[in-house]
């Protein structure tokens, strides 16, 4: 047990409020659930209102319900579900309309948690901006109002299209602008991250960096057989290149599939895309002919070792329009298997700078230049010159991120 955060006698109170939380096992919701589970764990008295957990399937399943409000305990943290509006093809305007529905619907329960268990710390998680007001209106009851920033929402739904339009684009950064203004602290997950709040008007000392972490302990290099490569047919011999993540627009996997596409004649080199997603779906129909292309599900958390170790070769590609918006959080389970990772990422952007000298780059989306390097490593193996992967990731250990998110909120609640 950690030592317990208290102000005196009083346990610090923490309300975090953020559309997406565990059990949800990507994305924010994997994270946020670890920030609550963590700070409770460290003594201090965690309430969370959140949707019920549908990332990254957009689906809500069994005993969950979206339409109705619901509590639960997990990992001592109070837990209050509200209900979201959502459907699988989350395109366009449906980009606004989900998190509006769970801002609407979590007003109510996060203006009463302000007003009767009176929060140390209110700690709103981007996306969705939306849920801001909660945060202002605990501000009048003197708590202090924080912002974990892990996806820049609107600038990431105008890059790859979801949202058009100038007089839209300018309503919607007005108006984030004006509420990122209000926060007494912002923690972000990278630094150009950090950069573009600053340029959004955000006062550079009411800015940290916390990276997305990943528990080296759990995910780490494995040898001997592997069951995934057992289960899908596939001998020691045969080249695994894999993606395991969300599969959205943001991800570009189209780039690798065509890359897939243009190496179908090399019988040894297979591609595993492994994961759910709004995506999913029509990459299986566009490219479901190809025979050296497989489809897993989203693996349980028990399995991720393994499925991460399956790959000779991870790659990640991404949107050329939302590259420099965020630094995959999946990089770091990538690194800490300790096999060589091939990024689609442009000299400039964040992940470049991360992985130059370590990884192989490709420009984004360009999948004739990612098939060549795949076929090379296929044939020749990890080059010599790549660094180590393994020894880059301790960035994202987990003890380090987490013990350096609590010194954020302890921070902001010393200033109550």
């Amino acid at each position: 047990m950690r030592s317990s955060s208290k102000t005196g006698d009083k346990r610090l109170k923490i309300l975090i409020v953020g559309e997406n939380y565990a059990p949800e096992m990507t994305g924010v919701g994997r994270y946020t659930g670890e920030i609550g589970a963590y700070l409770a764990e460290c003594g201090y008295d965690v309430s969370v209102v959140a949707a019920p957990p549908h990332y990254p399937g957009w689906r809500v399943r069994a005993p969950y319900s979206a339409w109705r409000y619901a509590r639960e305990r997990l990992d001592g943290v109070k837990v209050t579900r509200c209900p979201i509006v959502l459907r699988e093809e989350m395109r366009g305007i449906w980009r606004l309309i989900a998190p509006a529905s769970f801002a609407a619907a979590s007003l109510p329960p996060a203006l009463w948690a302000a007003v009767v268990e009176r929060p140390d710390v209110v700690l709103c998680i981007e996306p969705t901006l939306m849920v801001a007001p909660a945060g202002l209106f605990a501000r009048l009851f003197g708590a202090r109002l924080l912002l974990h920033v892990q996806d820049l929402e609107f600038d990431a739904a105008f890059a790859v299209g979801h949202l058009r339009g100038g007089a839209l684009k300018r309503a919607l950064f007005g108006f984030e602008s004006w509420l990122l203004k209000r926060f007494d602290g912002i923690v972000t997950i990278s630094g150009q991250m950090s950069k573009r709040l600053v340029e959004k008007g955000v006062d550079p000392a009411r800015l940290r960096i916390v990276r997305n972490w990943v528990d080296l302990d759990k995910i780490r290099p494995m040898q001997g057989q592997n069951a995934f490569r057992a289960e899908l047919g596939l001998g020691a011999d045969d080249f695994v290149a894999l993606y395991a993540g969300n599969i959205g627009v943001k991800q570009a996997l189209e780039v690798a599939l065509d890359a897939a596409r243009r190496l179908a004649g090399r019988t040894n080199v297979h591609f595993v895309v492994a994961g759910d997603g709004p995506e999913k779906a029509r990459l299986m129909r566009d490219y479901g002919d190809l025979a050296n292309v497989r489809f897993l599900p989203l693996q349980p958390e028990e399995r991720l070792c393994e499925l991460l170790n399956l790959a000779d070769l991870h790659i990640l590609p991404q949107s050329r329009g939302a590259a420099d918006l965020v630094l995959p959080s999946k990089l770091g389970g990538m690194l800490a298997s300790g096999k060589p990772v091939l990024a689609t990422a442009d000299a400039g952007t964040e992940l470049h700078e991360v992985l130059s000298g370590v990884g192989v780059l490709v420009p984004a989306g360009d999948s004739e230049a990612m098939a060549v390097e795949i076929a090379r490593l296929a044939a020749e193996g990890r080059h010599p010159a790549l660094g180590d992967g393994r020894a880059l990731a301790s960035m994202f250990a987990r003890e380090t991120c987490l013990a350096q998110f609590r010194a954020f909120v302890d921070g902001a609640a010393a200033s109550v």
